[in-house]
């Protein structure tokens, strides 16, 4: 095709946006946008101005492929390879949760309580996937150390590539790790964005969903509450005075997560609503009569 023949950008948008929405896709003219600014390499603004020009028939093919995959089903931000959240972008992998918006309310509710921490604490994000919870947090607090932890090593690969981007490396330890069972010694917090999706209702949700979000960071186990089990018991011997315990739950889990929480002696501090008001977020703190007082190592790190 010539340059005179060639689809304009305006047009070639056009086009897309029509075909997505005839899909019954969600957010046509977002993702149609998105699509074009990597195929084409351009920005927001480059797409506006550059509108009324011809589009290469190269890039122009770039832009259909791309487009095919959103068509057949493939989340948008896994066809870029990576998603923004909080204030980084951060790479996703095969092994990685795609971070999401309602997360970000976690690590709102975790800054509150790492002010009434000491500045130079140590803390673990179990479950870390992209790192997105971890990254996030050191970026905040510049004297904080996180350990990283995650039973899948592609995950932990991406989350530290995620930690070398956001220029916090220095402070992002990657541990592979069965939840907290690599630990031995004494953290200051603990932060989770665990599996809690009841096993059964996998299969019903949404494909972009259930085929392209790693199961091991869906399946929560028969009730949805395997992980909040594992997490608070192990939790309870790791954390010293003042500790706090962070977790993400799924809509209706306040309830059930908090009951577990305070039979292994923790005590609700706060709890924090997403976008869709429901309660996203809960704060713990452990008992002083609960606490282990118990020294142990630093932490055991495998070796990435």
């Amino acid at each position: 095709m010539s340059a005179a023949m060639a689809e304009t950008l305006g047009a070639l948008l056009a086009r897309a946006r029509a075909r997505l929405r005839a899909g019954g896709l969600e957010s046509p003219d977002l993702d149609a946008r998105l699509l074009a600014q990597e195929a084409l390499g351009l920005d927001a603004a480059g797409l506006f101005l550059r509108a009324p020009e011809p589009v290469e028939p190269g890039r122009a093919a770039r832009f259909d492929a791309l487009l095919a995959r959103r068509l057949a089903g493939e989340p948008v931000h896994r066809i870029l390879g990576r998603r923004d959240f909080f204030a980084h972008e951060f790479e996703l992998s095969a092994d990685t949760l795609e971070p999401r918006p309602d997360t970000e309310v976690l690590v709102e509710l975790a800054a509150r309580a790492f002010r009434g921490l000491r500045e130079d604490i140590l803390f673990a994000d179990v479950g870390t996937g992209s790192g997105a919870i971890a990254v996030s947090l050191l970026a905040l607090f510049p004297r904080a150390q996180g350990l990283a932890l995650d039973l899948a090593e592609g995950a932990l690969a991406t989350a530290r590539r995620n930690a070398d981007q956001a220029g916090v490396r220095a402070r992002f330890h990657p541990v592979a790790s069965d939840y907290l069972s690599a630990i031995g010694g004494r953290l200051d917090a603990i932060v989770s964005n665990p599996p809690y999706i009841p096993s059964a209702d996998i299969a019903g949700l949404d494909a972009h969903v259930r085929e392209h979000d790693p199961r091991l960071a869906l399946d929560g186990g028969p009730d949805g509450l395997d992980a909040y089990r594992r997490i608070v018991d192990e939790a309870r011997g790791l954390l010293g005075e003042g500790g706090a315990l962070l977790l993400e739950i799924g809509a209706g889990q306040a309830g059930d997560v908090t009951g577990l929480a305070e039979a292994a002696g923790f005590e609700l501090c706060e709890h924090a609503a997403d976008l869709g008001g429901h309660v996203r977020a809960l704060w713990f703190n452990l008992r002083r009569e609960a606490r282990n007082t118990g020294k142990g190592a630093f932490f055991e790190m495998k070796a990435l």
